[in-house]
């Protein structure tokens, strides 16, 4: 089983790491992408990635020094809210050795990489639309991401991809996925006064936390998801389909 995971905006530039660092599969298309963002003006940037201008400077400035930054590894520079889910600052080294295996996280700028790939500051969302020769990123990536992931599936002997990604990372894998692989992507929920509802935060901060429940107990039977049931949640088999298994939480 294949997890995957979205990025994170929220990045960890300070606390050390135990870990060796991984080359990205990706490293060198990184990189040119990375050059060729540098050419953007802030305005470009805050334009595209609908950011403020503060944010623009910064990541213009990521993109020009970009060659010259320290890279750490993804799992530990990511930090937003599925990353607290994850929370690798708490997990032994063969839980990271399992999901540097098993997981894979999506991205703008290098395509797809395994948690301790050496990667570098960055913000460049797959939903963006420019690329180096034009057009989307999602459309720059897509076939070459996909192929790269059903090629680690077939090395397995797996056909079944656990989708924790949003759906804008997502896409770059969708339209390529065939029939014989099972895609599950579980839905979370919160059982309010107003009945079940998706609220963002908590749903992010699950799929971190559903990730790293698979790691600990090195799930390879999807059915063994069910299982899931830290921070509250529980499957809940009346709403569930076999591709979208239901986890709900009490408000």
């Amino acid at each position: 089983m294949l997890i995957l995971l979205s990025p994170a905006k929220t990045l960890n530039l300070e606390s050390p790491f135990p870990d060796s660092p991984s080359e990205p599969r990706f490293a060198a298309e990184a990189g040119r992408i990375a050059r060729a963002a540098a050419k953007l003006k802030p305005d470009d940037l805050a334009a595209l990635m609908n950011i403020s201008a503060a944010l623009a400077e910064l990541n213009a400035k990521r993109f020009k020094t970009f060659a010259k930054a320290e890279a750490r590894p993804a799992i530990r520079m990511f930090a937003g809210d599925v990353y607290r889910g994850f929370d690798a600052k708490s997990a032994e080294p063969a839980v990271i050795d399992y999901a540097q295996d098993h997981v894979r996280i999506l991205s703008g700028l290098y395509g797809v990489l395994r948690p301790l790939d050496a990667i570098r500051p960055y913000r460049l969302e797959m939903g963006t639309g420019w690329s180096p020769k034009g057009g989307k990123l999602v459309d720059h990536w897509g076939r070459k991401v996909a192929r790269a992931l059903f090629a680690e599936l077939a090395k397995e002997g797996s056909n079944t991809i656990l989708n924790l990604a949003s759906r804008e990372y997502y896409a770059v894998v969708g339209p390529f996925v065939p029939k014989k692989l099972r895609v599950i992507a579980p839905d979370f929920r919160v059982r309010t006064a107003k009945g079940l509802q998706f609220q963002s935060f908590a749903a992010k901060v699950a799929r971190g936390a559903l990730a790293r429940f698979v790691c600990d107990e090195r799930i390879a039977d999807p059915e063994s998801l069910q299982q899931f049931d830290r921070d509250g949640w529980r499957f809940d088999a009346a709403g569930s389909t076999p591709q979208t298994p239901l986890f709900v939480r009490e408000q």
